[in-house]
């Protein structure tokens, strides 16, 4: 009996032709410059400069997300991506250093977002108070280096900028310290109970900062700490970004100010790229197996013999310490720390930022980071941006001849950032529960715990997949 042959469709052999590695690794080389070529060349005198601007910079900075999908080899994959971080960012912030600055914010957040990623995705402790470690971080470095009438300034405990590195390190301890002396009262609390304390152990942080300035200044109390130093600029960078000029045709208008921006940025990244690291070698450890029962069930983990007070309390250590050096970096950057920086709201942008990409993932964690960061420092803002713009020169829309002067004020969509964000978090609990870029195994038992099938991983398909009930007959 003749077997009937099946043609695959038109878009079935797209894909497949797509899917080949040498295919997909030219359409990203080119998905990268023409992002990177649109960018370079927008001009901030256009009227559309909002839109497009709004259009193009998100496709570049999801673009690590993009290659990591692909199927394409490793060591492929991580060339793209060193020559994304480390040429095509420093070329487009030479070119435009308000981009250098977003992509800054960004690794901020998405080294927040990892470290309480720590506590909530891997141990499962509702921690609505992690802004503090960070504050925690931002305030050890700004107090031994501000200009402000501090008993460090009057009692001359001041240090060089030349000490930044080693304050890093300086407000993982101090960071960590915090955190254990956080999770030490709150063993015992699980759930909405520990979420209420470390909600008030953040608050608590803050108004401590905002009155530790009698009888005596620590903190410089509401007025906060200005003139914080930074880290000096290698002789090295600098000089490249001055020859850069010259090689790359285009004139660079304030160089140290260009310099300093981009160290920040190497500083971020490598930060960000050792909490990666730390995360996933212990999230594939037995620290993180413990952290899983614990996370899943508190009375089981504790009769299999799993150490319940030690584990909670490095979760909390663990975390804190990498809000403390994302701290320290902040307070160099900004220059200014003030306890408004580390507001309730902050804890709770951070907190959404790791459940719209994946509570329990790695790079969920960080694709939250840069969709929340996206939408909140890029997206929103520059949508008001455009609509000013053409509210300036009357603009008409076409067909329904709608006057964009007349276009209320109160609607404007920058005002709206916290309406957008919760209407987000819920779609995000209707929809994808799990997140954007969801961890597999908390994948897995969402879905089991909705009553669906099954669910298997592999390691040829990480992608989860349902599988048959073996109870059946």
């Amino acid at each position: 009996m003749a077997t009937k042959s099946v043609s695959q469709s038109p878009w079935m052999n797209v894909r497949t032709t797509m899917r080949q590695p040498v295919v997909a690794g030219a359409l990203l080389v080119a998905y990268i410059l023409a992002a990177l070529l649109i960018l370079s060349n927008l001009d901030r005198g256009s009227l559309w400069f909002p839109l497009y601007s709004t259009l193009a910079f998100p496709a570049l900075v999801l673009s690590p997300f993009i290659i990591l999908a692909s199927p394409v080899r490793t060591p492929l994959k991580v060339i793209l991506v060193a020559l994304l971080l480390f040429v095509a960012i420093p070329y487009l912030g030479m070119r435009d250093s308000s981009y250098l600055e977003l992509i800054i914010q960004i690794c901020i957040f998405a080294g927040l977002a990892l470290g309480l990623n720590i506590v909530v995705g891997f141990a499962g402790l509702l921690d609505l108070g992690y802004i503090a470690f960070f504050a925690v971080g931002a305030y050890t470095w700004a107090m031994f280096t501000s200009q402000a009438n501090t008993v460090f300034n009057i009692n001359g405990w001041l240090v060089s900028g030349a000490a930044f590195y080693g304050f890093i390190f300086l407000g993982v301890v101090v960071a960590a310290v915090v955190g254990i002396l956080l999770g030490l009262p709150v063993l015992r609390l699980r759930g909405d109970y520990l979420a209420i304390v470390t909600l008030g152990f953040g608050e608590m942080i803050r108004v401590i900062a905002n009155n530790l300035d009698k009888p005596i200044n620590f903190t410089n109390g509401s007025q906060g700490l200005f003139d914080v130093g930074r880290p000096p600029v290698p002789p090295l960078l600098y000089n490249s970004v001055v020859g850069a000029e010259a090689m790359l045709g285009f004139p660079i208008a304030n160089a140290t100010p260009l310099s300093q921006q981009l160290l920040f940025y190497f500083i971020a990244i490598g930060i960000i790229a050792l909490i990666i690291i730390v995360a996933r070698r212990l999230d594939n450890s037995p620290i993180g197996r413990a952290w899983t029962a614990i996370r899943e069930d508190e009375v089981a983990a504790i009769a299999m013999g799993v150490p319940l007070v030690r584990m909670k309390l490095m979760a909390f250590a663990m975390g804190a310490s990498f809000a403390g050096a994302i701290g320290v970096l902040y307070g160099a950057k900004q220059t200014f720390v003030s306890p408004e920086s580390f507001s309730l709201i902050q804890s709770i942008s951070i907190l959404a930022m790791v459940i719209v990409g994946g509570i329990g993932g790695i790079r969920g964690a960080l694709f939250g980071a840069v969709i929340v960061t996206l939408l909140n420092l890029l997206v929103l803002k520059n949508l008001s941006l455009q609509i000013n713009a053409l509210r300036n020169v009357d603009f008409i829309v076409p067909i329904i001849n709608f006057h964009i002067r007349d276009w209320p004020t109160q609607l404007e969509p920058a005002k709206y950032e916290r309406l957008i964000f919760g209407l987000l978090l819920i779609v995000m609990m209707i929809f994808r529960p799990a997140g954007l870029l969801p961890e597999p195994r908390r994948k897995m038992e969402l879905l089991e715990a909705k009553g669906e099938e099954p669910v298997t991983v592999t390691a040829e398909n990480p992608v989860v997949t349902a599988q048959p009930d073996a109870g059946k007959a």
